[in-house]
């Protein structure tokens, strides 16, 4: 499916691969009491007739299925999203009031990614729920298709509708994602003494003002990882350089398992 991607829409639908693996990945490695599919076939293309088993997603879940899994859902997803938002970029969000009236506000309510959504192959949502990662179509309770997407097209809509960022003179250090290491991945800046406890770290004396720019560069799933592994006070009172994140036991596994995963070619 990804074989289908229009050239003059790869860098959009990398974007969106990256937004979509991270927050999937999220899911399926927060432990539930949800089915995880059984390993299908390496001679398979299509990930949505996997069948489910009694043990829950985990870290451990096999990285090959996984990438496979991402690369599927991302590109039949992207591809039926309406053709602005394929193309979208800062200029034409700047440029069309149509545009900013139709993405938002963000993040994007259930009813809008619905709407969005309308053209959704019917196997994402079948797929989606065979890996626990959603609640089967029709049936009440649990996290719906529209919002599972819901942070994914909010993070894709933000993205590319941001002003570009100033030149940083740390982006060009760096080789890869600072925790998994893997360096074809989209990077995003983490501040390791987040910006929501920056006045509080100084007042208290915890770190001097002139180390709260301090970033690391990571992709986007080892960023969710890094803010559900601990708190913003805790972030800043004993992971605030990427040496202390590393040397947590948690960080190390994530970072070798995430390391492994790897997207289909366009």
């Amino acid at each position: 499916m990804a074989d289908e991607i229009p050239d003059e829409c790869s860098a959009n639908y990398e974007q969106f691969r990256d937004i979509l693996s991270a927050v999937l990945i999220e899911k399926i490695s927060t432990p539930s009491t949800k089915s995880k599919p059984k390993r299908r076939s390496r001679k398979s293309t299509n990930p949505k007739a996997a069948s489910p088993t009694s043990t829950s997603p985990s870290p451990e879940t096999d990285t090959d299925d996984l990438s496979d899994f991402v690369s599927y859902i991302a590109a039949t997803t992207f591809l039926s999203l309406p053709p602005d938002l394929q193309t979208l970029t800062y200029r034409a969000w700047s440029d069309s009031v149509s545009l900013q009236a139709r993405y938002t506000p963000l993040p994007l309510s259930a009813s809008a990614v619905s709407s969005i959504l309308q053209s959704l192959d019917p196997s994402i949502p079948d797929s989606l729920a065979a890996y626990g990662i959603t609640s089967p179509p029709g049936s009440l309770g649990g996290l719906t298709t529209a919002e599972f997407f819901g942070p994914v097209l909010s993070g894709y809509v933000g993205a590319l509708t941001a002003p570009p960022p100033p030149p940083s003179s740390t982006r060009g250090k760096v080789a890869g994602c600072e925790i998994c290491g893997r360096d074809w991945i989209n990077l995003s800046y983490h501040h390791l003494i987040p910006r929501m406890v920056h006045a509080k770290v100084v007042k208290r004396g915890w770190h001097r003002p002139e180390d709260l720019q301090n970033v690391a560069w990571l992709c986007g799933a080892c960023h969710r990882f890094v803010h559900r592994f601990a708190g913003h006070e805790e972030l800043a009172r004993e992971y605030f350089t990427v040496e202390r994140l590393l040397g947590a036991e948690k960080v190390q596994r994530f970072a070798e398992w995430a390391g492994g995963l790897r997207w289909k070619g366009k």
